[in-house]
């Protein structure tokens, strides 16, 4: 998700980037705040309607990024690293590159980003209540982030994964239970539950008169359906890799060729006669990249005997190299 977003910096190291989907929701957003206060304070002018609607979505949308940021900080904390935080058209995720090692440490960087929703939540409301009658405009900015961060909380405590609810679920299955694999299928299980409900709470919606609204309500059960499947078929395939290395599903049939050969000449002159489908590309005894089927098919095929292999291979800093008795699931 994160190389098919726009990169806006790093906050403690972590990558954030904002997936292209997050500009139609922002945009949505701030119409629909716009309209709002519109309604509730019609004596003011369009621009101000309108400058108050993207300073609310902007806010909310630094609240998504505080929430994300209260689980990454977390996670650092347990020496897990966070590859990025992604704002998308559902919120954000966080992206963290390996599974938590402890119940605890799972319940403590699950619940993390729903406290952080809650104080904010609080803080607005606060805000809005020192500013009424005085800043009305600060004020309606506050009431309705306020609202928004405690949903926010407490739409992502619904104990069904991938919701951070899922995942204290998890947590408590999996310090009972002693087995990660039967936490994970039973929080996937609680949250295709959940996911069903939105959609059939959504399509309800939409066939009573709020079309739009159950529309989106269906949408984001279907997001979590889909997200909660996932995470089921994760845990069965890593059941099936238990015991197995990168020894036993390795290939031992590379081709070891220079980079300065056509891709025509290896196609042709190797792997048609070789059946190999992939080859190291070397200069003397040092391995310089690799090249398969896939960087291939990317060069259309009357450029083939003027592109080098060197020009088209995965350089050896970008190829992930493991040991022969590394267990397949940890790869």
């Amino acid at each position: 998700m994160y190389s098919q977003s726009l990169q806006l910096g790093r906050i403690f190291g972590i990558p954030i980037g904002v997936n292209y989907s997050w500009f139609i929701v922002f945009a949505l957003i701030t119409m629909s705040l716009t309209t709002q206060f519109n309604h509730l304070h019609p004596e003011w002018s369009f621009a101000e309607h309108l400058t108050l609607g993207i300073a609310t979505s902007i806010l909310f949308f630094t609240s998504v990024l505080l929430h994300e940021l209260g689980h990454s900080v977390l996670a650092l904390r347990y020496r897990i690293p966070v590859q990025s935080i992604t704002l998308f058209i559902f919120g954000g995720v966080a992206a963290i590159s390996r599974e938590p090692e402890k119940p605890s440490h799972e319940f403590n960087i699950a619940i993390a980003g729903p406290a952080v929703s809650a104080i904010l939540g609080a803080l607005f409301y606060g805000l809005a209540s020192v500013t009424r009658g005085t800043m009305e405009g600060v004020a309606s900015l506050g009431q309705w982030l306020g609202y928004i961060n405690m949903m926010l909380a407490g739409f992502n405590l619904i104990p069904g994964f991938p919701l951070d609810g899922g995942r204290i679920l998890r947590s408590i299955v999996w310090k009972y239970t002693q087995s990660f694999e039967r936490a994970t299928t039973i929080a996937s299980w609680s949250g295709q539950f959940f996911a069903y409900a939105f959609i059939f709470f959504g399509i309800w919606q939409a066939l009573t008169g709020n079309f739009f609204g159950g529309l989106w309500i269906g949408f984001i059960g279907w997001f979590l359906l889909n997200a909660a499947q996932a995470t089921g078929t994760q845990v069965n395939l890593r059941a099936a890799m238990r015991g197995i290395t990168a020894a036993d599903v390795m290939t031992q049939e590379c081709l070891r060729l220079p980079g300065n050969i056509s891709v025509a000449d290896l196609v042709e002159n190797h792997m048609l006669r070789t059946g190999s489908r992939c080859a190291f590309v070397a200069e003397g005894d040092r391995f310089r990249g690799l090249v398969t089927m896939h960087e291939i098919k990317q060069v259309p095929k009357d450029e083939w005997h003027v592109t080098p292999l060197q020009a088209i291979m995965v350089s050896e800093d970008e190829v992930l190299i493991a040991e022969p008795d590394v267990p397949v699931d940890l790869v």
